[in-house]
């Protein structure tokens, strides 16, 4: 479906669902509702540009995080990007082989102490 035919199928259901009006409280959650989601086109390229510009060493690709995948949705959206959109992502560059770090923020796991010499 193309932009324009969806934009009037939302503009319709707006205006049946709201006769006389949209009442200035149910602005926020409408809002909330039309906020921008990827297209399954622009997944596949999003994911094209993070593979493209990931970094591969001898032990393999490294991990894209979720931080580089929200970067680039944001630029696509110019919104900040929907938790589905970053897992919609994720599934296709795992799909790909590409690892992911869905929390690059978090500190590494601990090592397990040393056994003390006996």
């Amino acid at each position: 479906m193309d932009r324009p035919q969806f934009l009037m199928r939302v503009v319709n259901w707006l205006r049946e669902g709201y006769p006389n009006g949209v009442p200035s409280g149910d602005y926020v959650p409408l809002v909330a509702l039309l906020r921008r989601q990827l297209s399954e086109e622009e997944v596949h390229s999003v994911s094209r540009q993070l593979i493209h510009s990931g970094q591969v060493t001898d032990e393999g690709p490294e991990p894209i995080t979720s931080i580089d995948a929200g970067v680039l949705i944001t630029k696509v959206t110019d919104e900040l990007p929907f938790e589905a959109d970053v897992a919609r992502i994720r599934k296709h560059l795992e799909a790909k082989g590409w690892p992911f770090d869905p929390h690059p923020l978090d500190p590494p796991p601990e090592s397990p102490p040393a056994a003390a010499p006996e």
